[in-house]
């Protein structure tokens, strides 16, 4: 309970309440009704017990939060979507600036651009824009932030055809550390723009974002599941294809356990299995040339691969994962799935402990490929995968099972890796391995993170330390 906790004491009240007649949105604090409700996180693992939460109602809102946390050195975190996997949307006895009540969208149908608001998610972006038959690029989740997605790269469905999320950045409003509300784009603050392709909510507020849209409405897509004892040739055939597949075509592999419900057929219930969920998004008149060799290899034992509106093949695995499951994440880039990396595979993947533990490979061949490793602040372009093992349970009891679990798939792992970790996949693992995943970029973004946030507010993330910043200096 929150009496038990030692919450902010150092603001004096009267600031509190001039602070909070500021606001359109509204302040939360520990003794309101619904703050449990409020400050629970997506990651039920995680456990934050903010002393404020201001559920923004505008950029007026996240400027006068922002003012508020600098002046009374509060530690600060942002929560867009809320699906943060190490529960970097909140803080303990901190604020909290919570964007879900900005859900703002606009649809340019003549520029195909989109603009979103910070608290919006893919599938309210997917909303909007398939009433014009076109979308951009996200993830696999259509409750996912488009913030959190966006600022860390965005693999999906359509990484392969269109590029990764950042990749079809046009701009950001946002509001930086000392409470100034500016537009980074390729024709203003480029540094600034450079560095939000990638280096997540590090550089200040985003409160929207400005995207490209691609004429996509209709794709033929879905889940082609394979027994575990085709898993190793399942692997090699789709190492062999995806990597040179024409871009029309995505799809992930996975280790999995098929879910006990319609429309999976019974006898495959709990099942463990192994799978691809393709997505291909060219022509549809030529879909079914296009898959003859993939359902001639195996040949499948569930094929639910057909025409979907694309919102539809985004929103399939929300009921799987609603908010308040146990999870533990780990990730690395990957660039050749070797003859060991695959027996790891299959040791590992054919262990899943739970229903909702898994592991996903998204291909980032193709279009993500054509950006250069130092054009944005997302290093990872010269890998083949991202992939992301996760052990994931609604019950607390079974933690240390998935946890241990996760772990010794990634330790398995690691080694034929190519060393670093995708950004948004990433637990609280500590600064060499944040160092890791920018790789040359790192400098460049200590740099901008200096220019533009010298005293670390923005510092409840995967943190880019600015240059001479020390905790106990702050």
């Amino acid at each position: 309970m929150y009496k038990e906790r030692e919450w902010a004491t150092l603001v004096d009240e009267n600031q509190v309440q001039d602070f909070q007649s500021s606001l359109r949105g509204r302040l939360i604090r520990p003794t309101d009704g619904d703050y449990d409700e409020v400050r629970s996180l997506y990651n039920a693992m995680i456990d934050k017990y903010p002393a404020f939460i201001v559920r923004c109602a505008n950029v007026a809102d996240v400027i006068q939060s922002v003012n508020f946390a600098r002046a009374n050195k509060l530690l600060l975190a942002i929560r867009g979507g809320g699906h943060n996997g190490p529960g970097l949307g909140s803080c303990d006895n901190g604020l909290v600036i919570d964007l879900s009540e900005m859900k703002g969208i606009r649809v340019d149908p003549t520029a195909k651009t989109v603009r979103a608001e910070g608290g919006c998610t893919w599938g309210d972006v997917d909303h909007a824009t398939h009433a014009f038959g076109m979308v951009t690029p996200s993830g696999i989740i259509s409750t996912t932030g488009v913030g959190g997605l966006t600022l860390g790269g965005g693999l999906g469905h359509l990484a392969r055809t269109c590029g990764l999320t950042l990749d079809n950045l046009l701009s950001v409003d946002m509001v930086l550390a000392d409470g100034r509300f500016v537009t980074a784009s390729a024709e203003e603050n480029q540094d600034l723009f450079w560095a939000v392709r990638g280096g997540g909510g590090n550089f200040g507020v985003v409160t929207s974002f400005l995207f490209r849209l691609h004429e996509i409405s209709t794709v033929y897509a879905g889940p082609m599941l394979w027994e575990l004892d085709q898993a190793a040739e399942a692997m090699r055939f789709y190492r062999d294809y995806i990597i040179t597949a024409p871009e029309e075509m995505n799809g992930w592999f996975a280790f999995l356990r098929v879910p006990p419900a319609a429309p999976f057929p019974e006898h495959l219930h709990n099942k463990q299995m192994c799978g691809v969920v393709w997505c291909y998004a060219g022509p549809l008149e030529k879909a079914e040339e296009v898959f003859a060799p993939i359902r001639s290899f195996g040949p499948p034992a569930l094929d639910f691969v057909g025409p979907l509106p694309q919102p539809a093949l985004q929103a399939m695995f929300d009921g799987l994962y609603p908010p308040g499951l146990q999870w533990y994440w780990r990730a690395d880039w990957i660039k050749d799935l070797s003859e060991e990396a695959i027996a790891e595979h299959v040791k590992h993947g054919s262990q899943i402990p739970t229903l909702q533990s898994t592991m996903h490979l998204y291909p980032i061949s193709g279009a993500p490929q054509r950006v250069g490793k130092n054009d944005t602040a997302f290093s990872y372009r010269d890998a083949n995968w991202g992939m992301v093992i996760a052990g994931v349970d609604s019950d607390p009891a079974h933690k240390e099972q998935t946890i241990a679990w996760a772990k010794a798939y990634s330790e398995a792992i690691h080694p034929h890796s190519a060393g670093g970790a995708y950004i948004n996949m990433i637990m609280d693992e500590g600064q060499e391995r944040v160092k890791a995943a920018y790789r040359d970029n790192y400098a460049r973004l200590v740099e901008i993170k200096t220019k533009y946030d010298p005293y670390n507010l923005f510092r409840v993330n995967q943190n880019i330390q600015p240059a001479g910043w020390r905790l106990e200096t702050t």
